[in-house]
């Protein structure tokens, strides 16, 4: 019997997502006998414990009993239960300083993480996330922000709806204003964001286009690799020598600062990747974006001005084009910023169904079986021990 509990979360501020909605856990009691969900008690989730127990599900304080914990964000150290196996985000692999506590206090307690992130197909495409439902609601806020800073149309806040299909007709009659807007990636983050461009009837345009035309309506150009990378030598680019040696390339993205009106970033950023421009570049005369929504949410990652999380109470922020710093937004020299780390949170239950989905149909059934190699290269800590995927962690992990 494989024994899964929903742990409440802990961190703050609060998520109120979910692993396994309650529709999803009662269709595992009904197809797998060998199965039983337990649900923490918890009163910040998106779905109530009373529909938990009404799907059939136990609903309680104590969740000692079960093998396998699932959560969403990182787990205070102090409620990680020694000997489990947990599979939450973890936000250690990059060896994320403000992490290492809790990866050290995962090892000291002989546990076992699975991270959700790390989680691959074979040819290395995630196999589980949020990104799509990032990439709905930073698109939107975006938007939002250029509407608030621009006065042109106006759009309400995601969380005035509790469903993605109630947010599609707030977009009914919505006139957008002749802009343009880059999307850079080619993940789910980015097929987030064009889902809503689709539905805002903004027409896409390719690269060479967008930088030598005026256009009479909305437009947005799609950048993926090729289009924002080349190989320092050979002009050209590479996917696989990309990921390998992305400090052998520079960025691209220069040529369409002239152009752009709103930047919708998506884009996978890590230390070696060239950013999508610099500082000094805002303060140019040919700099014409007002609006970034970084999406992707790397503080001075491929967005230098991402100076730091926005919340989902108040997610716009100004940069100065000129020093730079932190200030309101919508003011005259600024550019405006949507950087908040948990968007999917402002539609928690499409959300939650659609990673509890994935999660059913590609991970839990190699869980049930006793693990996969899949489940061991997103395996960070085993039973207190670094994972051999994860050996270039290991003094981050053991450095006291």
């Amino acid at each position: 019997m494989l024994k899964i509990g929903l742990i409440k979360e802990g961190k703050l501020p609060t998520d109120s997502r979910v692993s396994l909605t309650p529709a999803q856990c009662k269709w595992l009691h009904k197809n797998f006998a060998d199965i039983k969900v337990t649900v923490q008690q918890s009163s910040n989730r998106c779905y109530s414990d009373k529909e938990y127990q009404m799907a059939g599900v136990a609903v309680q304080e104590d969740v000692n009993d079960c093998d396998v914990l699932m959560g969403i964000k990182e787990v205070p150290v102090n409620m990680l239960i020694a000997g489990k196996t947990y599979l939450f985000f973890s936000h250690t692999k990059k060896l994320q300083p403000y992490n290492q506590k809790l990866i050290q206090a995962i090892a000291a307690k002989k546990i076992t993480l699975i991270d959700y992130e790390c989680l691959e197909h074979e040819d290395g495409t995630r196999i589980i996330g949020f990104g799509f439902f990032a990439g709905v609601v930073g698109a939107h806020n975006g938007m939002m922000a250029y509407g608030n800073r621009t006065h042109q149309f106006q759009l309400q806040r995601v969380g005035s709806v509790n469903s993605f299909q109630k947010l599609m007709h707030t977009y009914f009659g919505l006139k957008v204003p002749v802009i343009k807007i880059a999307v850079t990636g080619s993940g789910r983050v980015a097929h987030g964001v064009l889902e809503i461009m689709n539905l805002l009837g903004i027409h896409e345009v390719d690269a060479e286009e967008y930088v030598e035309k005026k256009f009479t309506y909305p437009v947005y150009v799609h950048l993926k690799g090729a289009d924002l990378y080349m190989h320092k030598q050979t002009g050209k680019y590479n996917r696989g020598n990309f990921h390998e040696h992305p400090e052998e390339y520079s960025c691209k993205f220069i040529n369409y600062i002239s152009e752009t009106n709103i930047l919708l970033n998506g884009i996978y950023w890590a230390k070696n990747v060239p950013r999508l421009f610099e500082l000094e570049d805002m303060a140019k005369d040919d700099f014409t974006i007002t609006t970034i929504a970084d999406i992707t949410d790397d503080v001075k990652g491929s967005v230098p001005c991402n100076l730091g999380d926005s919340t989902i109470d108040d997610p716009i922020y100004g940069v100065d084009k000129n020093s730079f710093e932190r200030t309101a937004p919508y003011l005259p020299n600024t550019v405006d910023v949507m950087a908040v780390g948990n968007l999917p949170n402002e539609l928690p239950r499409d959300a939650s169904r659609y990673f509890g989905e994935q999660l059913i149909k590609f991970v839990l059934d190699d869980i049930r079986k006793g693990g996969s190699e899949t489940i061991n290269k997103a395996t960070i800590i085993k039973a207190g021990l670094v994972n051999e995927p994860f050996s270039y962690m290991k003094e981050y992990v053991e450095f006291d």
